[in-house]
């Protein structure tokens, strides 16, 4: 008797453990993704605050949260019926790793197994505009907590492929295998390395292909066309520039131009410059050399480059600087920087806003 007795005693007792387990494993709610626990970073069309939309790469989402897992909501365009996005997940200070949507809509277990705390998740959008949007439909945890504050520092980085982290991370897909953006990570490209690296937020302003006076491969835009958009691959929704006033802008173009009649190419340049500088008055305007431009492409790149910081410091801007990287960066998919050169890339840009800035 005492041993049924025991026996069922363990019985129950097991059941009431999985139970109970059961409980906290299922015990998650769905946080909208209006909440105001949920931060936003980056050029996000917001007329459905439900559903925000977002196409750059590096836009990237903000919450902390209590609780051993963590599920997103995601809803994908599927842009021409097989384009699936890249997200980064950084939990903590965990390594942050890849993941892909496989449908248009996207129930994302992105941890799991964690102690049951207080955690933090940054959600970033891997691939960039020609690859289709994603919307964010919301959160799923245990509890949603308040965010700390952002980072009071903010940089905009405008560029091409490489500044949104092209053909550099070969961890899923080797180079000439799979669609092309799967080797896309604009979370661990240049520009959030060196944001990361200098506490500060920032926002990729960037499309593979574009130039400034021609883009490559059959696009039909280049970036004074577009700088005022939300959607950056042709002219659609326009950007509200009262978001996001960044204190450093780069500008990392050429590349797709090649070499062009220096009149041309200075003019649209300095044109430009003239309306970064009416977006936002108060930024520091860095132009930047192609990491990598062959030898006979930096040069001229850099001899134009001179030539127009000088004539906008000479007009009166002398917000305006020019910084030329010291070597040239192409170990990665079709001549890009790889995942290891990007960090170099950062680390060099690092070392120089720093001193710019006295950050």
């Amino acid at each position: 008797m005492k041993y049924i007795t025991g026996l069922l005693f363990s019985v129950l007792l097991h059941i009431s453990l999985n139970t109970n387990a059961a409980i906290l494993t299922n015990d998650l709610k769905l946080f909208k993704a209006n909440n105001t626990y949920i931060q936003y970073v980056g050029r996000i069309d917001f007329s459905n605050p439900l559903k925000p939309r977002m196409w750059s790469p590096g836009v990237y989402i903000r919450a902390r949260f209590k609780g051993k897992k963590c599920e997103l909501i995601i809803n994908d365009e599927v842009l021409y019926g097989k384009n699936h996005n890249y997200l980064e997940i950084a939990v903590d200070n965990n390594t942050p790793y890849r993941v892909q949507t496989t449908g248009k809509t996207n129930a994302i277990t992105v941890a799991e197994g964690l102690a049951d705390g207080e955690h933090t998740i940054v959600i970033c959008k891997n691939t960039e505009s020609n690859i289709g949007y994603i919307d964010f439909v919301g959160i799923r945890c245990r509890e949603l907590l308040p965010s700390l504050p952002q980072p009071t520092r903010k940089i905009e980085y405008i560029g091409d492929s490489m500044t949104s982290g092209a053909g550099m991370d070969q961890s899923i897909m080797p180079c000439g295998k799979g669609e092309w953006y799967d080797q896309h990570n604009a979370y661990m490209s240049y520009g959030p390395r060196t944001s990361r690296n200098l506490n500060a937020q920032w926002q990729l302003t960037a499309v593979s292909g574009i130039g400034l006076v021609h883009s490559c491969c059959n696009m039909d835009v280049e970036m004074p066309r577009v700088f005022d958009k939300i959607y950056l691959r042709n002219d659609s929704l326009s950007w509200d520039f009262k978001r996001y006033q960044p204190d450093v802008v780069t500008v990392c173009l050429g590349q797709n131009d090649g070499i062009q009649d220096s009149t041309l190419y200075c003019d649209v340049y300095t044109k430009f410059l003239k309306t970064i500088r009416q977006k936002y008055p108060a930024a520091d305007i860095v132009c930047l050399s192609s990491p990598m431009a062959d030898e006979k492409l930096s040069t001229v790149l850099q001899r134009y480059i001179t030539a127009i910081t000088a004539d906008a410091n000479s007009n009166g801007d002398k917000k305006v600087f020019k910084y030329f990287f010291s070597r040239r960066y192409y170990q990665g998919c079709g001549g890009h920087p790889d995942m290891k050169e990007h960090e170099f890339i950062a680390d060099e840009l690092t070392a120089y806003l720093k001193q710019l800035k006295d950050w």
